[in-house]
């Protein structure tokens, strides 16, 4: 099937590819471990990873439009694509792409990253995209949504009207694998694939009753005290810290962004981490709950059809998208 864009999700550590079709189906996906930090940074080094990605897709039409988001454009990346401030639509995304010109082909436009200014400033690389794609195939945009990208950086983004209205970040994922490779307590923690779930449920308890209590900071070292006093083993540890850390989050986050446990909420992101954070919602008390599968292609199809980089819908003839895998 013939190609209409060709959409890079550029990261810190990764660079996923999606060739898609004329609905934005996603017609084929590749994913490289080419992300910015495993690249020198040189000119060379971006268009030869770019053609490893995509480089076949390209030679078979020299037309085919592409765009990418992600770190790529971040100070680090191959080029700084300035962030947009908050309140925004997608619109506002796709008017403010930024081209690289390249020596052969369509140029590569960079999505902004986001920016939400105030006495202590917050932003998003990627994020937006994945948001935008989720609301395309939402049927009730007006309607306000809390949307979470749990991660290494989880961000909570509150969508009202099809506009991204807020959001805030929580380096919960970076700060555990922090503790745990780079602190005492990864000392009596011992390695466990096995899921502990009374220990993880636990650990969301102890974050709820100390809720106002000094915080995580307060906290945390009984992952290492438990095990000392016997009352926890060390194979349990990390899944007890990993309910503390997430319990806390989720405290701060209901406060910060005053959330009711009536709000509806959906999670993007990998499914296994994606379901502790569902099952610590529901032991919060959140009532409106769902996962939605990675939304990022959809986000850069919505935003290159708002930069005319590909043809908008036709009037009454509303796209129908098909992830793969989904």
């Amino acid at each position: 099937m013939k190609t209409h864009l060709i959409a890079l999700d550029w990261g810190t550590s990764s660079l996923s590819a999606y060739r898609l079709g004329a609905a934005g189906e996603t017609l084929e996906e590749r994913s490289l471990p080419l992300g910015i930090m495993q690249l020198d940074g040189s000119e060379a080094d971006f268009e030869s990873a770019l053609e490893q990605a995509c480089g076949d897709w390209q030679a078979a039409d020299r037309d085919i439009p592409m765009i990418a988001c992600g770190m790529i454009g971040s100070a680090q990346g191959w080029r700084e694509a300035t962030y947009v401030e908050a309140p925004l639509g997608a619109e506002k995304l796709g008017s403010a792409l930024l081209p690289i010109k390249r020596p052969r082909g369509m140029p590569l436009w960079l999505v902004p990253g986001v920016i939400q200014r105030g006495t202590l400033p917050n932003v998003m690389r990627g994020e937006e995209t994945q948001v935008f794609g989720l609301l395309d195939g939402d049927a009730d945009h007006a309607a306000p949504l809390l949307i979470g990208l749990p991660g290494s950086h989880s961000k909570w983004v509150t969508m009202e009207g099809g506009r991204l209205r807020h959001f805030q970040t929580f380096m919960t994922g970076e700060v555990y694998q922090a503790l745990l490779g780079h602190t005492i307590l990864g000392r009596t923690a011992v390695a466990n694939d096995a899921f502990n779930a009374a220990a993880f449920e636990r650990g969301l308890c102890v974050a709820r009753l100390h809720e106002g209590q000094g915080g995580p900071l307060a906290t945390i070292f009984s992952s290492r005290t438990l095990v000392l006093t016997g009352e926890l083993s060390g194979t349990a540890q990390a899944d007890y810290l990993s309910g503390l850390l997430i319990g806390h989050e989720l405290a701060a986050m209901t406060s910060t962004l005053q959330v009711l446990p009536s709000q509806p909420i959906v999670l993007i992101g990998n499914s296994t981490l994606c379901a502790r954070y569902l099952w610590a919602l529901e032991y919060c008390g959140f009532e409106s709950l769902r996962f939605a599968p990675e939304a990022t292609a959809a986000g850069l199809w919505k935003i290159a059809e708002g930069a005319g980089l590909v043809a908008a819908e036709a009037a009454g003839e509303p796209h129908v998208r098909h992830h793969a895998g989904h």
